[in-house]
């Protein structure tokens, strides 16, 4: 009907990734490519000392971003003694000492000031599409789906997200130092990026400093608390709607998979989930992963 039209939205996948993940990064795009559709682009956001090895990945719907166009000057990343230098570190005076599960948060943060697309579609790098996606299924009219589990917080050994929650609630200057009720923190999962920005500009207001240096002042931080706490008690949920269905099903931990548990794990995925997520630390070799997906 004539003046009901809605603008078409675009898409960018998101992904947060390291040196010791690149080859999962690897697979992930292959299965972007052949399974999933409705996006622009791809960007890949890493350290500086890994853009050089993620450069093979780097085509013409997919961008290798260093952390140093993203990130705040002030901001610097030293090898961690601690960690026998093997490791990281980002130190400044500014923030807590962060590693880098910290600062993977604040690039997908950040990485909304540096693009045009309307919707950030996040992704891990050891995430492997199975089934076509289009990204547009995000949207519904003007709305973007908000990974939101109704009181998801409110289970036993949930501490550490409850606790972020909380932090999240202080950071956007949200009365009472309370945390919310619901769980926003899932795998492939989608953001306005009008609403992030607004996100950054908001946290810098009520905390008068720079937004990085607002939430990594406490090093107990989920960006995806922080952005479902803004939308739904700044906003009012204004331009999103919400959805509890997990689309990537995810080994989070356990004994490393063998070729028959891995079956058994992808077999058990729901009817529309997309993906599969196995959690690199885990030990699951990717050679493995990608020669079962091919079998």
């Amino acid at each position: 009907m004539a003046g009901l039209a809605t603008t078409a939205k675009r898409a960018a996948i998101v992904t947060a990734s390291y040196r010791p993940d690149l080859e999962r990064c690897r697979l992930l795009a292959d299965t972007i490519d052949r399974h999933v559709s409705g996006h622009a682009h791809h960007y890949i956001l890493v350290a500086s000392h890994d853009v050089a090895a993620f450069r093979v990945l780097e085509g013409r719907h997919r961008t290798i971003v260093d952390e140093r166009d993203l990130l705040p000057s002030w901001l610097h990343s030293f090898p961690d003694p601690l960690g026998r230098m093997r490791k990281r570190i980002w130190l400044s005076l500014r923030t807590m000492p962060l590693r880098g599960w910290h600062v993977q948060q604040l690039r997908r943060i950040a990485i909304a000031r540096h693009v045009t697309e309307d919707a950030l579609v996040y992704c891990d790098s050891d995430v492997a599409f199975l089934r076509p996606f289009d990204c547009a299924s995000f949207w519904r009219g003007d709305e973007l789906r908000l990974f939101r589990r109704e009181d998801g917080l409110e289970h036993e050994g949930l501490d550490e997200q409850r606790l972020w929650s909380k932090n999240a609630g202080a950071t956007l200057g949200l009365p009472g130092g309370k945390r919310s009720r619901h769980d926003y923190i899932a795998t492939l999962i989608a953001w306005r990026r009008d609403a992030t920005l607004a996100m950054c500009r908001h946290i810098e207001q009520v905390n008068g400093k720079d937004w990085v240096a607002a939430i990594a002042s406490n090093r107990h931080f989920s960006e995806c608390m922080l952005y479902g706490r803004y939308v739904d008690e700044l906003t009012g949920g204004q331009g999103h709607f919400h959805d509890a269905h997990e689309l990537c099903r995810v080994y989070w931990s356990g004994p490393a998979l063998s070729d028959e548990t891995f079956r058994d794990f992808v077999a058990g995925m729901q009817p529309d989930q997309v993906a599969i997520g196995v959690q690199s630390f885990i030990g699951t070799d990717i050679a493995r992963i990608r020669r079962l997906l091919a079998a």
